[in-house]
């Protein structure tokens, strides 16, 4: 038997980028060997949270339990309709049976139905707590750092358990050929904004794609976009917030042939803070909208993000950009365009091609015959 459950990781207070990162930890646990994955959740409980990481789990696991049990899941029910409600249902029932597993639940406030992952959580809790205290800071430089802490930290953890996991191996069912779908799927028109709506976010897409429909591939942290069957886009997936401000998701890669046609657009554009790529990138805007008039901060800002865009540079044109702004000095486009390392762009002068004897093709029709 293997259970799930998930448990908020507010009191770990870990920050990223110095920015408080309100999240959830999903927490997976064999019952006999108390094996464990954990997964980094950044939104709420949701099908799509579930879903994704207790397939990770079972390929890391390298097989399937006879039974999976978790809680009541009404937090991930909630602010749902009914039909919506008997969709996921559905989805989830789908996806045990793709894996061959017997579903089951707590009645609604019985966790100890659930006591085998409940009680590790507070374990595994203390631990991450003291991992962060060794640590020395509970600042992540991103996300995905974090979760690398995380799943060393779980690691460490599995191997006091190898004997264990090796007895109950024996009685696990083997993977099926393929995964199956852990994502949510919806359908979305591209407007003439040149982006789209999921969950009232809006997300950027290529200016090209502009009365198109797009399939979204939802998932916790992320979304694709396909149109037909080709990716055209991906997104970090945006959350709203609770002061009523639209939240944007914006690649500049898509928007930025139309900034540099008309730079001033930059100034009151609704959603030019989620536009720059990196924070140099913010504060260069910062140092420029308050040293130079509107129109010469634009036109610079603007020029930065094409140069970034067009020398496929934005790292190295970030590092730039910190030097200048830590010697005080304003961003100028011109000059850190010269200090960028130009791209080998010549192709080779001399093509060596050897051309086949004609009698090899004598010998390959004769073999084929």
């Amino acid at each position: 038997m293997a259970q799930s459950d998930f448990t908020h990781a507010a009191e770990l207070e870990v920050t990223i980028a110095g920015v408080p990162f309100p999240h959830l930890l999903y927490h997976f646990a064999m019952v006999y060997s108390r094996w464990e994955h954990v997964g980094v959740v950044m939104g709420g409980e949701s099908f799509t949270a579930l879903a994704e990481n207790l397939q990770h789990a079972l390929w890391s696991l390298g097989g399937v339990p006879q039974n999976h049990r978790t809680d009541s899941l009404s937090a991930a029910f909630r602010n749902l309709t009914r039909d919506e409600c008997e969709d996921i249902t559905k989805r989830y029932e789908a996806f045990v049976g793709h894996y061959g597993m017997d579903a089951s639940r707590n009645n609604r406030g019985e966790a100890h139905e659930n006591g085998a992952v409940e009680s590790q959580n507070r374990h595994l809790k203390k631990a991450i707590a003291q991992a962060l205290i060794l640590r020395g800071s509970r600042d992540f430089a991103s996300v995905v750092e974090y979760r690398r802490f995380i799943d060393m930290l779980v690691a460490r953890r599995n191997r006091q358990r190898t004997q264990a996991v090796e007895v109950e191996q024996l009685y696990l069912k083997p993977l099926p050929p393929r995964r199956t779908t852990d994502y949510t799927e919806v359908i979305v028109p591209v407007t003439r904004m040149g982006g789209f709506r999921v969950k009232s976010i809006f997300y950027s897409a290529p200016s090209q794609l502009i009365g198109q429909r797009l399939r979204i591939h939802l998932y916790d942290d992320h979304l694709d976009a396909f149109l037909g069957g080709t990716l055209v886009t991906t997104h970090p997936r945006g959350r709203g917030r609770n002061d009523g401000h639209r939240v944007h998701v914006i690649n500049y890669h898509h928007v930025i042939h139309a900034l540099k046609r008309k730079p001033q657009a930059l100034w009151s554009s609704i959603y030019r803070d989620s536009l720059f790529p990196r924070t140099e990138y913010a504060q260069a805007w910062e140092v420029l909208q308050h040293s130079l008039p509107r129109r010469d901060a634009c036109r610079r800002m603007v020029t930065l993000l094409f140069i970034a865009h067009d020398q496929a540079c934005e790292a190295e044109l970030a590092h730039l950009l910190a030097d200048d702004l830590g010697s005080g000095l304003i961003p100028d486009p011109k000059t850190l365009a010269a200090q960028i390392t130009p791209k080998q762009t010549a192709l080779p002068k001399d093509i060596a091609v050897s051309h086949p004897s004609l009698d090899s093709f004598d010998t390959l029709l004769e073999a084929c015959a």
